[in-house]
């Protein structure tokens, strides 16, 4: 569980080593965050192997999930801890062509270059909302 409840609102589902969390910041449509479950856990490399292949299974259904919920062109993944040192890993779908979803448009600004640097800004509590219920459902027929 992630120590600061303002991110709970932001849990698509929960698995018995990993969190998927909705990233607030949704300059990149579908972008979800894997948490790992067990306190204290900081480098990948040190995951056992349950963790390992749970992080594997949990991080396909969230990407394929992701695909058919918003059909981005490929993803990025990050594993970095400079901010925030518990392990996580970004799923980060990246888009060719903008998308409109929940009466918003959505532009990757980056395409061809990395992700980052971004413009942060404010979403709507109504768009996260939706996004994050559209991967859960999607997560969930899997």
């Amino acid at each position: 569980m992630i120590d600061n409840p303002k991110y709970e609102k932001f849990l698509i589902k929960d698995f018995e080593h990993w969190r998927v969390y909705l990233h607030e910041q949704q300059n990149y449509l579908g972008r979800v965050y894997l948490w790992a479950n067990r306190e204290k856990t900081i480098d990948l490399f040190d995951l056992t192997k349950k963790e390992m292949e749970e992080y594997f299974a949990v991080g396909k259904l969230t990407r394929d999930a992701i695909k058919e919920a918003f059909n981005p062109d490929l993803f990025n993944y990050a594993t970095l801890g400079n901010i925030t040192t518990h392990l996580h890993t970004h799923v980060i779908p990246r888009y060719k062509f903008g998308r409109l979803f929940a009466g918003k448009s959505f532009e990757d600004r980056n395409w061809g270059r990395n992700y980052a640097p971004y413009d942060k800004k404010d979403f709507d509590e109504r768009v996260l909302t939706e996004i994050k219920l559209t991967i859960r459902d999607r997560l969930e027929k899997q």
